[in-house]
């Protein structure tokens, strides 16, 4: 049976679409459908950091909302060794069983929608030794990803090259890299990042191939309560989706529950890059 309009006239037929610009994320889908994703989240009131913003824009200084989290990712994943990790699948058929790999630094995969090639797709950027990185560089970093022409850095011509190979030999291409687990983090990430709160978005939850990802909501106006008191503050939805072959549930928590409490809890004298100074007790009357 086929279908018509009212007019009597066929719609027109449906045309394939080669995906080319986005291989690598299919071939990347493929990978990680061998986790297993569980979802946590959170609600995070981002008054100290709104407020930490506004001094810095005062200075003629920007910061975004994941410049925030990219930071306080690093330093809570220092304290958790065993979630910036991954799986190093059980060999020798079965006779030596599954170990995990702990990572000396975190790397952050920061998802990026970029115009490719007049595709719209996703690249992802890798952001490495966060435990130790200050506001001002990781921003210098994301600024740098963000900017036009990102699709060209030499960052991104593994990405190209997959697009190019054909489909069989950019798969074994892409599980070639990521053979040895050691080599994850040049590839990977130890932490993925993903923020869409530049959209009307609260939450959402995905899987980006590492131990654990972190997904960033928008910030809105929501009403809270404080000190038995309702009032209104800026919050942020945080997801975070952890592989249950790495890390238990309890380890998820304690790293969501230490990510709500540094940003939160954000210390605006931490950094000494006088944009701190000069922001500090900004906020320090909105919450205990």
């Amino acid at each position: 049976m086929t279908g018509s309009r009212p007019d009597g006239t066929r719609p027109a037929p449906s045309r394939v679409h080669p995906e080319r610009r986005r291989r690598h994320t299919l071939y990347f889908l493929e990978h990680a459908a061998r986790q297993r994703p569980v979802h946590l989240d959170t609600d995070i009131d981002m008054t100290r950091i709104e407020a930490h913003r506004a001094a810095a824009r005062a200075t003629g200084l920007r910061y975004s909302v994941v410049t925030y989290l990219l930071h306080a990712t690093g330093r809570v994943l220092r304290r958790h060794p065993e979630a910036n990790a991954a799986l190093v699948p059980a060999r020798l058929f079965g006779l030596r069983g599954p170990r995990t790999v702990r990572f000396a630094e975190v790397t952050a995969k920061l998802a990026l929608d970029r115009t490719v090639g007049g595709e719209r797709t996703v690249l992802s950027a890798l952001l490495p030794a966060l435990e130790s990185a200050g506001l001002d560089d990781i921003q210098q970093r994301v600024d740098r990803y963000r900017g036009p022409g990102t699709e060209e850095l030499p960052e991104f011509r593994g990405v190209r090259l997959l697009g190019r190979l054909p489909v069989p030999l950019g798969r074994l291409a892409f599980a070639a890299a990521l053979r040895d687990p050691r080599r994850r983090p040049e590839i990977f990430g130890t932490v993925a990042v993903s923020s869409l709160g530049h959209r009307p978005v609260d939450g959402f939850h995905s899987s980006g191939g590492t131990a654990v990802t972190l997904n960033a909501g928008r910030v809105a106006d929501r009403p809270v309560v404080r000190d038995g008191q309702l009032a209104v503050a800026p919050v942020m939805r945080l997801g975070l989706t952890f592989d249950h072959r790495v890390i238990d549930g309890a380890t998820a928590a304690d790293v969501l529950g230490d990510l709500k409490d540094a940003l939160e809890g954000f210390d605006d004298g931490a950094e000494e890059d006088g944009t701190q100074l000069l922001a500090r007790g900004a906020g320090s009357d909105l919450r205990p």
